[in-house]
Order: structure tokens, then C-alpha cells, then sequence
């Protein structure tokens, strides 16, 4: 049997209305030694207000660079269980469905190998396996890959892409963002599994703008579904809206962020041409509303949590391309912005820190993308501009004097 460690401070934790980290490892303390030791050493953490887990030493399988990611305790003498604690990541399935099957695989191999302890999903996408020792990594690795899975990505890599459940369940998802997400796996494999970049990079992909894999603050580029047609209004449906009490007026015109929807006489009208394709709209009315023409995606680069210069947003580099297969012109442009950050990036700077501080006119004159109005973030703070030749020599102010 483990050991059993008094954790006093982390009862604390497992009271109240709402489940606990704690209650979930102490079911695997009851069965892994590792598991066990790692109550004990969180347990000593909150007692001395210190961390007792370091992340150090470069750890990992035969031919990668990354997929594991090392981390000690720094009292290994009194938890020897625990002196290695490595974290595994496993590659996620698109839109993250799992059979039963698939699930006990993983857990039954973890169990053999590791703490049993796991982690779905986090910002970085991965099938987190938390803690296992550093000679056991070869064995992890060859049962995982056997059975068709792979590591993920970790470092200054591409890190593993993630998506929506797009067009498997959603309705309004644009375009198909589980096959984009199996292409970007496997198109940058290299650029995933050995870090050569800077810092890392995350691929976000979601069907609409509603963004439910929040790619547009956790990816360094979101993939956004989007369309150029007209948003189709079924005024009988708008009408059941308004019967079944919603204030059309207040929750839906009020707050269009361009302003573009009236509703009068009991009717809603649209102008089109004014719609940044929100979504708000239409995830409100369902019913009434519908996206149609031509679907693509909108590109986006730069957000980021906070490390260096705070939390970014992504900006629109791209406002409209057609995401098909085998998607080559989204793959080069991808690899047109790597080249530039490879040449100008710091060591531990994303692409998007890159871009505040040399600039985006430099960014797309290297991508080969046009500035458009969409790529506008915020209105430019200093009064200057300052032209070069071939600016000069285009005389770009004269479609002004005509």
C-alpha cells in the first residue's frame, strides 16, 4: 500500500460546493506510490509557502526534442518517490473525441508507467500525463506509439494544434476545422517534435467567430471560420422571438458592434456590408438567422497569456482565404512568417511580441500581404509617418487629390 501523508492544508481545498484537485489525486494516492509522494510534497509546499518542484534538465525520447517536459522535486531524500516527476503530453484527437476504448488505453499504460494522474486539456491542447521517472520514458513512448498515439509538442516548438468540434456537431462552423487541425499536425511535424523557433507556437482553429476554443487570446495564429455572403433573416422566426419575450431591440440591435442591425415594425433588417460577422447575432436568434455564401477563414496572429509585454489578442493579418485541402497557400504564408521570426526573434519572445516591437508594416511587407483596413488594432499614436523611397515613388497621396 502507499504511503499516507497528512495534508491538513489541502483538506481545505476539497470543502466547499465545487470538485477538487485534491479528492481526484488522492484516488490515485490510493493505488500509486507516486501519486502518494506528490500529496506529500504539494502538502509541504503550502505548509513553508514555497515550491518544492523545479523544471530543469532536458529529458525526452530518442529522435524528439520535445513531448516531455522535466520537472524534480528539490527534497528528494524525503519523497525519493517523486525525484523525478516528468510530464508527458500526448498529441489530442481533433475536436477532442475519445471513444472509451482510446481512454483506457492511455490510462492502463499510464498506470503501468507513471502516477496516474492526467490532466485534458489545458491552453497548450495536449492529453497531459503528469509524472513519471526518466528511465521509463523509452518504454511510455514505444507502448503509446504502438497503438497509434504520439507526443505533442513542448519547447520552443509548434506546439500540438487544437480545435473546435466544428462541422461534427456545430451548425455554424464556416469550414472544416478537424481536418485543418490533422493538417497542421501533419504537415509540421518537424517544426512539433524538434524546437528550432524562438519561443513557442500554437495553432488555434475554430469554426465561427464565437471562438469556442478561445484561439483569439491563447493562439499565436487562430484560424477563425468566416463568410462573405449575407446573413439570411426568417422574419417569421424573429417574430417567435419576440413572442417568446426577448427585447430584439436591447440584446440583439443594441449591442451590434458595428451597428449595422435595425429592428422596426416588428421586422429585422441587416446591412451587410457593414457586418464584421461577429456572430453575436446569430448565436442569439439560431432560428432566425443564418450565415450564407461563400465560407473561408479569417488569419490571426499574436495572442498570447502574459510572459514578457502582458496578454495579447491575435490582430487580423488575413480578413478572408479559402481554407481547402491540401491548404498550400495557408501553409506557405505560415512558413513566410516563420522565416521572419526565425531572423529578427529573441531568445523566449512569441511572434506577436516580435511584431510590437519591429512593427506591422515590416511583418507584411516580408509575408507579402497588403495592409487592409481589418488589420488596424488601434488608432496610430504617434503623429509622424515617416515615408520611404518606393513610398514616394508610388506617390500613394495622389488617389486623395483626384
Amino acid at each position: 500500500m502507499p504511503k499516507k501523508y497528512d495534508t491538513p492544508l489541502l483538506d481545505e481545498l476539497e470543502k466547499g460546493p465545487f470538485p477538487s484537485f485534491v479528492t481526484e489525486i488522492k484516488k490515485a494516492a490510493a493505488r500509486t506510490e507516486m501519486a502518494a509522494a506528490e500529496l506529500g510534497v504539494l502538502e509541504r509546499c503550502y505548509r513553508e509557502k514555497k515550491t518544492h518542484w523545479k523544471h530543469g534538465g532536458i529529458v525526452g525520447v530518442r529522435g524528439y526534442g520535445g513531448g516531455v517536459i522535466g520537472r524534480y522535486s528539490d527534497v528528494p531524500e524525503d519523497f525519493p518517490e517523486v525525484a523525478h516527476f516528468h510530464t508527458v503530453r500526448i498529441n489530442s484527437i481533433a475536436g477532442f473525441f475519445y471513444t472509451s476504448e482510446s481512454l483506457r488505453t492511455i490510462c492502463d499504460i499510464w498506470d503501468k508507467y507513471g502516477s496516474g494522474l492526467t490532466n485534458l486539456h489545458g491552453s497548450t491542447g495536449d492529453l497531459v500525463l503528469l509524472g513519471t521517472t526518466t528511465d521509463k520514458l523509452e518504454a511510455i513512448f514505444a507502448e503509446y506509439s504502438s497503438r497509434g498515439w504520439d507526443l505533442g509538442g513542448s519547447g520552443s516548438a509548434m506546439r500540438t494544434p487544437s480545435c473546435c468540434v466544428g462541422p461534427a456537431r456545430c451548425e455554424w462552423s464556416n469550414i472544416d476545422t478537424l481536418d485543418i487541425n490533422y493538417a497542421v499536425t501533419q504537415e509540421f511535424q518537424d517544426e512539433m517534435h524538434r524546437p528550432a523557433f524562438p519561443y513557442k507556437f500554437k495553432f488555434k482553429t475554430v469554426g465561427c467567430a464565437v471562438d469556442c476554443n478561445a484561439s483569439i487570446a491563447r493562439a499565436d495564429c487562430s484560424i477563425i471560420g468566416t463568410w462573405k455572403g449575407n446573413i439570411a433573416v426568417d422574419q417569421a422566426e424573429v417574430a417567435n422571438y419576440a413572442k417568446a419575450g426577448m427585447d430584439i431591440q436591447a440584446e440583439i440591435a443594441d449591442l451590434c458592434p458595428t451597428q449595422c442591425i435595425t429592428y422596426a415594425g416588428g421586422k429585422l433588417a441587416i446591412d451587410d456590408a457593414n457586418c464584421s460577422r461577429c456572430m453575436h447575432c446569430i448565436a442569439k436568434m439560431t432560428k432566425a438567422l443564418k450565415a450564407t455564401g461563400e465560407k473561408g477563414a479569417s488569419i490571426l496572429i499574436g495572442s498570447k497569456a502574459p510572459f514578457v509585454v502582458g496578454a495579447t489578442l491575435s490582430w487580423v493579418i488575413v480578413p478572408f482565404i479559402k481554407m481547402e485541402a491540401p491548404y498550400t497557400e495557408f501553409f506557405a504564408l505560415i512558413r513566410k512568417m516563420w522565416e521572419w521570426w526565425d531572423e529578427h526573434g529573441k531568445n523566449r519572445e512569441r511572434i506577436g511580441e516580435l511584431i510590437i516591437r519591429r512593427g506591422m508594416r515590416e511583418f507584411l511587407e516580408y509575408i507579402g500581404v497588403d495592409p487592409v483596413p481589418q488589420q488596424v488594432k488601434e488608432p496610430r499614436r504617434d503623429p509622424f509617418w515617416f515615408w520611404t523611397e518606393d513610398d514616394l515613388n508610388q506617390k500613394p497621396w495622389e488617389a486623395y487629390t483626384k
